[in-house]
């Protein structure tokens, strides 16, 4: 990597407002790369003319050969002054990318800066399937798309019925911290997903975290399972998995493997009563439970037992996301990762 020293007010702080109020990032290298996936060929099909350019000139395109497919773009940051003693990769949730960790949707600071300001070299990506990763027509199945309202009540914004086109009309959970004055701008991260390609989400995160680790790992929603699963592939790798309302816990026949390896889970507002989140989190602790006994450690936290309330499925896009940022840097002091 590069040695130079890089202070961008850029993209790495979020809008003009937030400049004037907190101190440039200052970083010692950022970049990017892909990494992971594999060659496929492509044969039997008829060239076609395609015109590419209206008004242009047609070009005949043979399809058949070689093609890249699943790969996973990478980001990095690197800051000037580094605390953290290991990497921190951040991996997204379903039908969304590492803007997730980036800036919140009110322009609010994200994660991303966040735990590069405690020091933290900092690996955010796009899984395979998603954003600037790329995708192809080799997926099998369909790709799922989620509708307007369907976050709002899978995300625990608002309760079960709360959506309603009409702003007016849309209730919340009481206290919510999620900014819901920009839920537009939140829906527009959304991209299709698609439920057939677990397998090539994990072989990704697997060449991400044999290229830079060992590590520490944090994981929300969906990359809960991924997490856990690459853990259980590199243990001597990852050295912590910081899970964040993870959809699904590791395999209870591997919870050996994670025995040198501690997990710190984290549950916002609701988790206990709604209808399907009552069910993940209870999942989550079976879980821990097995884990446990074998020697494991593990801290579980649900936030309103602790005095932070109000948080969505979505807790590093909630306004108090500092709050909770600052509980997971305690963790991973008290772990002996991070000054």
């Amino acid at each position: 990597m590069r040695s130079l020293i890089i202070t961008p007010l850029i993209a790495l702080v979020a809008g003009a407002a937030l400049a004037q109020t907190k101190e440039p990032v200052t970083l010692r290298d950022m970049g990017s790369f892909h990494v992971g996936g594999r060659v496929v060929e492509i044969a039997g099909q008829p060239v076609k003319e395609v015109l590419f350019t209206p008004g242009g000139v047609p070009a005949k395109v043979d399809p058949n050969g070689a093609y890249q497919v699943e790969q996973m773009y990478v980001q990095y940051f690197l800051p000037q002054s580094r605390k953290g003693k290991l990497p921190l990769l951040m991996w997204h949730g379903g039908g969304l990318t590492a803007v997730t960790y980036e800036t919140r949707p009110d322009g609010g600071e994200g994660w991303l800066t966040m735990f590069i300001r405690k020091g933290w070299d900092v690996y955010i990506s796009d899984a395979v399937e998603r954003g600037r990763s790329g995708w192809t027509n080799t997926f099998k199945g369909e790709p799922v798309f989620l509708p307007q309202g369907d976050p709002w009540e899978r995300f625990r914004i608002g309760p079960p019925g709360s959506w309603n086109a009409d702003k007016a009309k849309r209730t919340t959970y009481a206290g919510t911290q999620f900014p819901v004055e920009a839920y537009e701008q939140f829906m527009k991260q959304g991209v299709p997903r698609w439920t057939t390609t677990d397998d090539a989400i994990v072989a990704a995160y697997i060449a991400l975290v044999d290229k830079i680790c060992p590590c520490v790992v944090m994981v929300h929603s969906q990359s809960g399972a991924f997490g856990f699963k690459v853990a259980e592939a590199r243990p001597d790798k990852v050295k912590a998995l910081v899970a964040v309302e993870p959809t699904l816990g590791g395999d209870v026949d591997k919870v050996a493997l994670l025995k040198n390896t501690p997990v710190f889970m984290m549950f916002g507002d609701n988790a206990k009563d709604h209808p399907r989140w009552s069910k993940i989190r209870q999942a989550d602790l079976d879980y821990v439970g097995v884990l446990k006994a074998a020697g494991g450690s593990v801290d579980v936290v649900d936030l309103p037992e602790v005095g932070i309330k109000g948080n969505s499925h979505m807790l590093m896009m909630d306004k108090n996301n500092a709050e909770t940022a600052d509980l997971i840097q305690k963790w991973l002091v008290g772990k002996g990762l991070a000054e």
